[in-house]
């Protein structure tokens, strides 16, 4: 895959506006999850529609602290534990107790993201969700990808903060060698020329 192919990674000032946009809008609550689970979890179309609420839900029936994906639902057999984000965790209880209040569904069963007249939806769904929102915003360039795309330049961007490496990005987002995920990492010409005078 070419750079000039790729999803744009998002700004945190697009990020602001995306949920702003969101939040105000009809199933926000549960768009706004859509929207972070890619974002801060970095996960896939396919994984989001697939994704239940058994896999991140503890045994005491609150939201744990990781998304247990399994190989059924993810690409590739790709199954994995990621850590949950703060942020999207806060959005997953509110997510979780509105769905209670509204079916009182099985959480073995039941799927995270549903629609009014589904209990859940398509990758194809979740793929064309993200390009309404996007052309809605008027975020050209972007796609269902440019969540993950992000999550995955600023988590490269921190990881040494915390002893980790590029090997913990990549288990985090299910690739099956280095090499796919360093294609995902957006450079910047600036910590470029930053980095050069520190050496």
């Amino acid at each position: 895959m070419s750079i000039g192919k790729q999803s744009k990674i998002l700004t945190d000032k697009q990020v602001e506006v995306m949920v702003s946009y969101l939040s105000g809008r009809r199933n926000g609550l549960r768009n706004r999850v859509i929207f972070l689970l890619s974002l801060k979890s970095g996960l896939r179309s396919k994984e989001i529609s697939g994704l239940r609420w058994s896999m991140v839900v503890g045994p005491d029936g609150e939201i744990g602290d990781t998304i247990n994906l399994t190989n059924e639902v993810s690409k590739g057999k790709s199954g994995r534990i990621i850590p949950l984000n703060r942020i999207l965790k806060q959005s997953l209880q509110d997510l979780l107790m509105e769905h209670r209040s509204l079916w009182g569904f099985d959480i073995h069963t039941g799927h995270l993201v549903r629609t009014e007249r589904q209990d859940h939806t398509s990758p194809q769904s979740i793929v064309n969700m993200f390009q309404r929102w996007y052309r809605e915003v008027g975020f050209v360039g972007c796609s269902s990808h440019s969540g993950r795309r992000t999550f995955i330049t600023n988590t490269s961007r921190k990881i040494g903060l915390v002893g980790g490496s590029l090997r913990d990005i990549q288990i985090m987002v299910g690739h099956k060698n280095l090499q796919t995920t360093q294609r995902y990492i957006d450079y910047d010409t600036d910590c470029q020329r930053r980095v050069v005078d520190l050496v």
